[in-house]
């Protein structure tokens, strides 16, 4: 049997799986997009904050113009074809919380690499609503992706060409040769296994050094007074487009049950939000999901070192709003035109 045409099966349409169906809608090449449709997921959860200087050492995020660049192409681009908005460029205000925070960043914001993120005006944030107001700088080219509304909407799109099914697909049920690839009946040229942080139990891939994370997220009801831009002190709160807040988010290292928060970590986000608000506020709901994160990696992409048929891309963490539509294409065109993937994100390179 020859090398059959490029059709190619997804595993999961989380962040990387709709990002890779995308691609190839995109291409006009035949896919097919296979996931559990969990309410639960990483993805689902997931605020979707697209933010340029992060962390406790208050450095701009690895790669972050190119990143984001394509990724407000990509999502303006599939939002015009699915006549929905689900992007939204924002407003981001990092407060700054200690002494130590502050010593720090008045030797970071001369680097070279933080001008372009930087907004010239302070922020002026409502003393009454904000403890600290003064302490801290707004960022510019930060965003946040409603994750869900892009997820369903993308998803009825794959349903309508006849591209999605629902299925929990196991390693097993899925047989590759050096012709392709067969799932339930059905023959294609590549499978991509992005299924986050339960590929670590996939037999092909034991090996990839995952270090997930459990994530907690609260949905908040404050009177913020007007104010609609993203706020982070310790933890970030998001006033969304439907009148909600969300806040979060917390980082479980160790855990047994991938859907239940420690009360203590929930606490720890609580006490921060009262830290960081004036006014009152109250919870109303929590989820929590497992993101993939694989240990010193930003992320990982390209196939499998003895099975050429079958590809992965995962270990996006909490930044897969913004780099999936790079990682996607990319992973695409190593598939389909053979082209080099970069060397710190190549599956083989990193082969432990």
């Amino acid at each position: 049997m020859g090398v059959m045409s490029p059709r190619i099966l997804i595993i999961g349409q989380g962040l990387a799986g709709t990002a890779l169906a995308w691609r190839l809608w995109q291409r006009e090449v035949p896919f097919l997009i296979v996931d559990r449709n969990e309410s639960l997921t990483s993805s689902k959860v997931a605020a979707g904050l697209i933010t340029p200087i992060t962390g406790m050492r208050l450095t701009v995020s690895w790669r972050y113009d190119v990143f984001y660049r394509e990724a407000l192409r990509f999502y303006r681009a599939c939002g015009k074809r699915l006549k929905q908005r689900f992007f939204f460029p924002r407003g981001y205000v990092r407060l700054l919380k200690n002494e130590a925070e502050i010593t720090k960043w008045h030797k970071r914001r001369r680097d070279p690499d933080m001008q372009p993120f930087l907004h010239r005006q302070t922020p002026e944030l409502n003393a009454e609503v904000i403890h600290q107001p003064d302490n801290g700088f707004q960022q510019r080219h930060a965003a946040w992706l409603d994750t869900n509304t892009y997820l369903e909407s993308s998803r009825r799109f794959f349903e309508s060409l006849d591209s999605y099914a629902t299925a929990d697909v196991k390693a097993a049920d899925v047989r590759d040769d050096t012709n392709g690839v067969e799932w339930n009946g059905q023959r294609f040229s590549h499978v991509i296994w992005a299924q986050g942080w339960s590929a670590e139990k996939h037999p092909l891939f034991h090996w990839v050094p995952f270090q997930s994370a459990l994530g907690t997220i609260l949905t908040v009801e404050v009177d913020l007074q007007g104010e609609q831009r993203i706020l982070n002190r310790g933890c970030w709160l998001l006033p969304r487009n439907d009148g909600t807040l969300r806040a979060g988010s917390t980082y479980e290292w160790k855990f047994d049950d991938p859907n239940t928060p420690s009360a203590d970590q929930v606490q720890t986000l609580e006490a921060t939000l009262r830290s960081l608000l004036k006014v009152p506020s109250s919870i109303t709901a929590s989820q929590t999901a497992v993101r993939p994160i694989i240990k010193n990696r930003q992320a990982l992409m390209g196939t499998h070192p003895t099975h050429p048929r079958v590809a992965f891309l995962n270990g996006l963490g909490s930044k897969g709003s913004l780099r999936s539509p790079w990682l996607a294409r990319h992973l695409i065109e190593h598939l389909l035109d053979g082209a080099p993937l970069d060397l710190e994100l190549d599956l083989q390179g990193n082969k432990v």
